[in-house]
C-alpha cells in the first residue's frame, strides 16, 4: 500500500521557521519516503505504508516536543504504479 500525507504544523510564524517546522522537515527529508515536497504553508509526503507510518509517528512525537502545539494531518491511500 503506498500513502500520501499531508501535513502542517503550528504555530506559523511567517518571519522565521520555528523548531518544531525545522524539526518536521528534518524527520520527512531523512525519512525513506519516495517524495517529500516541504513549502510554507503545507507539507506533502509519498510513499510505502511502512515508512510514511514511521515518518508520521517521529513527525507527531518530535514535533510536539519542538513546540508544536497543533499538528494537521491528513493520509491517503494512493494508487500503486502501474495499477
Amino acid at each position: 500500500m503506498r500513502l500520501r500525507v499531508e501535513f502542517t504544523t503550528e504555530p506559523f510564524d511567517l518571519d522565521e521557521a520555528p523548531a518544531h517546522a525545522v524539526v518536521a522537515r528534518e524527520v520527512v527529508e531523512g525519512a525513506a519516503l519516495d517524495s517529500v515536497d516541504v513549502g510554507p504553508f503545507g507539507n506533502t509526503v509519498e510513499g510505502g505504508a511502512d515508512a510514511v507510518l514511521a515518518a508520521v509517528d517521529a513527525l507527531l512525537r518530535r514535533g510536539l516536543d519542538a513546540g508544536a502545539t497543533r499538528i494537521s494531518l491528513q493520509v491517503n491511500v494512493i494508487a500503486e504504479a502501474g495499477g
